[in-house]
């Protein structure tokens, strides 16, 4: 059910806050769809009646979320995966001389299976559910970077196949525009793990190599788990970077 887009009820959340969760109810209703421009602040202030300052201040938080996206000049826009700046929002290996190289999502296989314990806690799914295993090998420049293995629940990507993987396209960019489903938040925990005969192979590393195992819990809107990868990154040529504060 839709989003309310008044006020109705006085909550212990600073007003900003409740002007960005009705903006938010808005995006996950489809109101305003990936890449489209939302309403200026001041109708947005007339829409929910409050103050233009209180309507910015909602939008400042989602644009430092990566939410929306401002644009000098033209307003602020639902953000996107198909935008080619958005290509290292969820990639922090960065390469250790600075020079920021093309990706290139290679995919390996892709095959149906039933959801085990740790794939349906994960993705709030039940034990047995149709679930869809994806792998692929992802490359900055010629190097091969990373090895994912990544677990997706099949009724939300129906018919995923490595010949729809091969199109080219980014992976949340196809997610988003195929199936309707934008990653917008993720969780990772990181360990050192050393390169068994599979990933060394991918990866060009010697085996027993040390890697970098990430592993990340992606959301859509709704606080909603969607992906659970399991990334195997090299890190002869690249760091992991986060930037905190």
């Amino acid at each position: 059910m839709k989003r309310s887009s008044s006020l109705h009820s006085p909550t212990f959340s600073p007003l900003y806050r409740q002007i960005k969760e009705l903006i938010m109810g808005n995006l996950e209703s489809g109101e305003w769809g990936p890449g489209d421009p939302i309403p200026s602040e001041s109708e947005l202030a007339s829409r929910f009646g409050v103050s233009q300052g209180t309507v910015r201040k909602a939008i400042d938080e989602m644009a430092a979320e990566n939410l929306l996206v401002r644009q000098q000049g033209k307003g602020t826009f639902v953000a996107t995966h198909k935008d080619p700046g958005s290509a290292f929002r969820f990639l922090r290996l960065v390469p250790n001389d600075g020079v920021l190289r093309v990706s290139r999502s290679i995919p390996l296989e892709c095959w149906r299976a039933k959801a085990g314990p740790d794939v349906a806690r994960t993705l709030a799914l039940e034990p047995g559910a149709p679930i869809t295993i994806v792998r692929r090998l992802l490359k900055l420049g010629d190097e091969p970077v990373v090895f994912d293995e990544i677990y997706l629940s099949s009724e939300l990507f129906p018919d995923l196949s490595l010949e729809v993987l091969g199109t080219g396209e980014s992976l949340y960019g196809l997610f988003e525009a195929r199936y309707g489903v934008c990653m917008v938040r993720a969780d990772e925990r990181l360990r050192a793990v050393s390169a068994d005969r599979v990933s060394a192979d991918l990866l060009q590393v010697a085996e027993g190599s040390p890697l970098l195992l990430v592993e990340r819990v992606t959301f859509t809107f709704g606080q909603r788990p969607v992906e659970w990868r399991r990334g195997f990154y090299s890190t002869r040529n690249h760091h992991y970077r986060n930037q905190l504060g």
